[in-house]
């Protein structure tokens, strides 16, 4: 089982914590991750892109010119594709770029990532994260404390408005819950913060 410390918000260890093999210690498996990273922005597109075809234009009603005896090529609309203000031929249209992936795919996907984030010593375990009343000063000065640079990710146990209203204004850090956790945000930010109450919901929903 990997062993990490865990630090209270002054930054100082208070203890240690072993990690479960099964969620934080297995060996990262790179094709799943980029599988189900693919899934997860595909999810996140609209799809409400859109063009006219000839049939959505306005005009065009007319046949430009007799079909025979002018020299020119023959032409049934103006606003046939190669005419300006013409329709778009194969355009986009408005569509799902959704799929599903495997749930077990999923589930493996977030204990590579949580596994890399270990063996890259990018995860650091604090005791807990609260803070008496929202002020961005307080996460700034707790961040530095854990000696966090960079892009960082906080997984809370739940919704705590302090914490969450607290960092949404320092750049490059980015509050989720525990629930709301995914492999895209795991692998945007760099340095991961768990508390330990993460720690263990993530044990128990993923062992």
């Amino acid at each position: 089982m990997p062993k990490v410390d865990v630090y209270n918000i002054e930054g100082k260890k208070v203890s240690d914590i072993e990690l479960a093999d099964s969620v934080f210690g297995i060996e990262p498996n790179e094709n799943i991750v980029h599988s189900v990273l693919k899934n997860y922005l595909a999810n996140q597109r609209q799809g409400t892109q859109s063009t006219k075809t000839r049939a959505e234009v306005s005009g065009g009603g007319k046949k430009p010119w007799r079909q025979k005896g002018t020299g020119r090529a023959r032409q049934g609309s103006t606003r046939a594709p190669q005419w300006i203000k013409g329709g778009v031929a194969l355009g986009p249209k408005p569509r799902s770029y959704r799929y599903t992936v495997n749930k077990k795919e999923k589930r493996l996907a977030v204990k590579s990532v949580l596994s890399s984030k270990v063996l890259e010593k990018e995860l650091t375990v604090v005791d807990k994260l609260e803070l008496k009343e929202i002020k961005t000063k307080s996460m700034v000065n707790a961040l530095a404390a854990l000696k966090v640079e960079g892009k960082t990710l906080i997984v809370l146990p739940e919704n705590d408005k302090n914490v969450v209203m607290s960092a949404r204004n320092i750049k490059d850090v980015k509050t989720i819950s525990a629930n709301n956790i995914n492999v895209f945000d795991l692998l945007k930010y760099s340095n991961l913060i768990l508390p330990v109450d993460t720690v263990k919901k993530l044990e128990e929903v993923y062992a």
